[in-house]
């Protein structure tokens, strides 16, 4: 069948709606995304596709990331008049049991994550009213009233974890490819160009320029114009766009489609790591898919509009994330950035015009068409609007990914939405905007999060990268972790870029190693400078920033190691050694039985002794006790 009308995907929408919201037999969706299968979640699912290998009243079904990696591998099971219910931590040895138990109304309280309301209420605002016809379980909370839920509003992940990627009809009855087919029908390419820029929506990449003038800066200049994606997401701990591209890969085909027809272009090409096959898998399947229903190709929907889309994997590079540097590697050149005195919406893509956006800004553009634009543009600050993704990681209890309203506090998104640092620890700084970004400390908790208000403290939004750190965090250290990546990365084309990060991580190492001297903290804040006002391109005019805020948030650290030769959280080997506290400790010998190297030792109940030759400083022990009596000296 190719899709000719809106009338067209109304029936698809009605016959598959029925299939997510009121099955006929009892349904189960597991998490099938990389943070799902890495906990699981692959064996749960061979599992019950093998005992239920024909339905037999089962349907079991794979679906994306919902976002609480934390508690994967998550399941979600709905039947006939009953709840719609979703299981955290259903491992191969739970699932069946899970299953049985639900067919037999028994809900086990302790697997249970929460009740599902219809995942249609975002774009029909319903939430508060929960599926019709079915009685919610008592004392268990709907999933958006748990605190990691609570204060999270979900456009660009609204259908991760709802519906199987692998099925074009299941994105269409969410509303899917109606934005698109309104804008091919009914609507202008300045129309759509207006409406993006009523919006208010700034690149999600890291850049945060309006996309709006973007396309409409782009659509001005004449030439073979192309739509490109950015899904090369190198930032350590950011996995956004990877989710978006496994959970719901139509939404960024139709947010390019979208963006085709606003500047006039018939080419789209989507740059993914090369480090995320199941991406990729998922991207090949969307767009042969689209292709079956033509809604990508040829005549589009019965109009002169053609459209095709490309997939290219990257080879890895960081650099490549920045524009001029992806188009040259989607040219087959060195993936180098150039100087941007002509910009790419101008000449880019094989000299061009050519408009670039990140998965996440696509996926959010169908909803804006959807919901019009100042629905969207209600959300969030003056000059950000709309809604953000962040990966949360690190020292954090309830990691994953998190997407919430510009201008929301960092307060609630890491102790409220992340349930604050584990084990009774003190919060020391949140890193944000990847290797690039920098480390904001206590004290500016409660800054709204939105573009500007990050800079003005030394940091960044950048695609989204979030990084918890607790007292037992080096800021010395951290600052060295960073710019160790960011020297590999670098692609060495201009000397301020090359050299001077170079020369940056040989101070650090130096004070790291106990070898820091009078004048390093200085020389650093001279080379940084040097380095943001002279590089070539974004990744060296921002590699400093790690560095820069902490020696401004963090200088009595950097003095410790440089002027005591000490390293007070314990991190830096050469500064410091482990001690056993004799009054703190009782024996208990759980530190002696964990030490690799049995470098703990002494009788049971009373006081144990460490020896210092033996001790190869791992922090076992340190992790270990649960009376502090392990000490950093």
């Amino acid at each position: 069948m190719k899709i000719q009308s809106v009338k067209d995907l109304e029936q698809i929408r009605e016959e598959y709606s029925k299939r997510l919201y009121y099955p006929e037999a009892v349904k189960v969706n597991i998490g099938m995304a990389s943070c799902g299968i890495a906990a699981g979640a692959k064996a749960s699912f061979d599992r019950a596709i093998q005992e239920f290998p024909n339905g037999n009243g089962i349907d079991i079904s794979q679906t994306g990331c919902i976002g609480f990696c934390e508690v994967e591998p998550l399941v979600e099971i709905l039947g006939p008049g009953k709840p719609r219910v979703m299981y955290k931590n259903i491992t191969e040895d739970k699932i069946l049991e899970t299953i049985q138990d639900y067919n037999e109304n028994k809900f086990n309280k302790k697997w249970i994550l929460g009740q599902m309301r219809d995942p249609r209420s975002f774009l029909e605002d319903d939430i508060e009213n929960p599926l019709a016809g079915v009685t919610p379980l008592e004392e268990i909370p709907f999933l958006e009233e748990i605190p990691f839920y609570q204060k999270q509003v979900k456009i660009a992940l609204r259908n991760c974890g709802y519906i199987d990627p692998d099925s074009v009809e299941e994105f269409i009855a969410k509303d899917g490819y109606f934005a698109f087919l309104k804008a091919l029908h009914d609507m202008e390419p300045k129309e759509i160009i207006q409406q993006v820029k009523a919006s208010g929506l700034r690149g999600r990449g890291g850049g945060g320029f309006p996309a709006g003038i973007k396309w409409e800066t782009c659509a001005r200049h004449g030439g073979d114009r192309y739509i490109i994606c950015n899904a090369d997401e190198g930032d350590p701990g950011a996995y956004m766009d990877r989710s978006i591209l496994e959970g719901d890969p139509h939404s960024v085909l139709e947010g390019m489609l979208i963006a085709a027809l606003a500047i006039g272009s018939n080419h789209g090409f989507i740059y993914v790591r090369n480090e995320y096959p199941l991406a990729v898998k998922r991207l090949v399947s969307a767009i042969k898919a689209a292709e079956k229903y033509g809604l990508i190709g040829d005549n589009i929907a019965g109009s002169d509009f053609n459209f095709n889309i490309k997939i290219s994997t990257g080879a890895g590079a960081f650099v490549c994330g920045e524009s001029t540097a992806l188009m040259a590697s989607l040219e087959g050149q060195v993936g180098r950035p150039r100087a941007k005195y002509v910009h790419t919406v101008e000449k880019g893509f094989r000299q061009n015009p050519s408009n670039l956006n990140n998965v996440e800004t696509y996926a959010n553009v169908p909803v804006i068409l959807l919901k019009g634009a100042n629905n969207y543009a209600k959300m969030g600050t003056t000059h950000s609007k709309g809604t953000k993704v962040f990966s949360l990681v690190g020292k954090i209890k309830n990691t994953g990914l998190v997407e919430v309203p510009m201008g929301i506090s960092l307060k609630d998104i890491v102790f409220d939405i992340g349930g604050g640092v584990p084990r009774k620890k003190k919060f020391k700084a949140v890193q944000t905007g990847g290797p690039s970004g920098g480390c904001i400390p206590e004290q500016f908790l409660n800054l709204n999060v939105d573009f500007d208000e990050l800079t003005k403290v030394g940091s960044m939004m950048g695609s989204g990268g979030m990084i918890v750190m607790d007292q037992d965090t080096c800021m010395v250290d951290v600052a060295r972790y960073f710019l160790d990546f960011l020297k590999e990365e670098s692609c060495g084309q201009c000397n301020p870029c090359r050299e001077g990060i170079w020369a940056m991580l040989d101070i650090l190492t130096d004070i790291c190693n106990g070898n820091g001297k009078d004048g390093d903290i200085e020389l650093l804040e001279e080379l940084g400078m040097m380095i943001q006002k002279f590089s070539l391109c974004g990744l060296g005019t921002s590699a400093p920033n790690p560095v820069l805020t902490t020696i401004l948030y963090f200088r009595d650290e950097y003095e410790a190691h440089i002027k005591h030769k000490k390293c007070p959280s314990g991190v830096c080997k050469p500064l410091f050694h482990y001690e056993i506290d004799e009054e703190a400790c009782n024996g208990c010998t759980l530190c002696a039985k964990r030490c690799p190297e049995e470098a703990i030792a002494g009788e049971k109940k009373e006081p144990h002794q460490l020896d210092q030759e033996k001790c190869i400083k791992c922090g076992i022990c340190y992790d270990a006790c649960k009376f502090e009596a392990i000490v950093v000296k």
